[in-house]
């Protein structure tokens, strides 16, 4: 357990509520509080992905990271390679690769762009709708199994809202945005 969540789990009862009154808690240090927050948020994600990952390329041969660009491209239809760029912060050569196999696969199709003639407009195909569909429901219920067994809705929707008024705020700042 990392020293932020060892400290917020002490009570006036002793560590993890167990025990007698060993008075009130040690004081925190900011800085250790930030890398404990920091270490477990990016292992979480890393954990996280990676089973998913797994169970997305056991059930449907494609894994996490395709997934995602999927997905996106079935919820903003006729999306530019730009904006897949933009969303997932990563370059545009990045981008196009990831439509470029799309396209390889029969997942997605590149159409002329009447607004600019220079960019396409990303739509997916039959092939590529079904498979989101289909891995849809492994990626919602592989999450549920993984979180809400160890975490509560509330904390779910708690967490969720502290991460993602954070990653606004790093979005608003064009913080960790690929140069290029």
């Amino acid at each position: 357990m990392s020293r932020l969540y060892a400290v917020a789990s002490t009570s006036a009862t002793g560590p993890g509520g167990a025990g007698g009154d060993t008075g009130p808690a040690a004081p925190t240090d900011p800085a250790s509080d930030l890398a404990s927050f920091f270490d477990d948020l990016v292992r979480c994600e890393t954990r996280l992905y990676n089973a998913v990952g797994d169970k997305l390329r056991a059930e449907h041969g494609i894994v996490t990271s395709q997934y995602e660009g999927l997905r996106f491209v079935r919820d903003h239809p006729e999306c530019r390679v730009a904006d897949i760029a933009t969303a997932f912060a990563i370059g545009i050569g990045a981008a196009s690769k990831i439509i470029d196999r799309f396209e390889a696969n029969g997942w997605a199709a590149r159409l002329p762009n009447p607004a600019d003639r220079r960019s396409s407009l990303i739509s997916l195909t039959a092939d590529g709708a079904t498979l989101v569909a289909e891995a849809e429901q492994t990626f919602h219920g592989h999450l549920a199994e993984l979180i809400t067994t160890a975490i509560g809705a509330e904390q779910v929707s708690a967490v969720g809202a502290a991460l993602a008024t954070l990653r606004q705020a790093l979005e608003d700042a064009r913080v960790g945005v690929p140069v290029g």
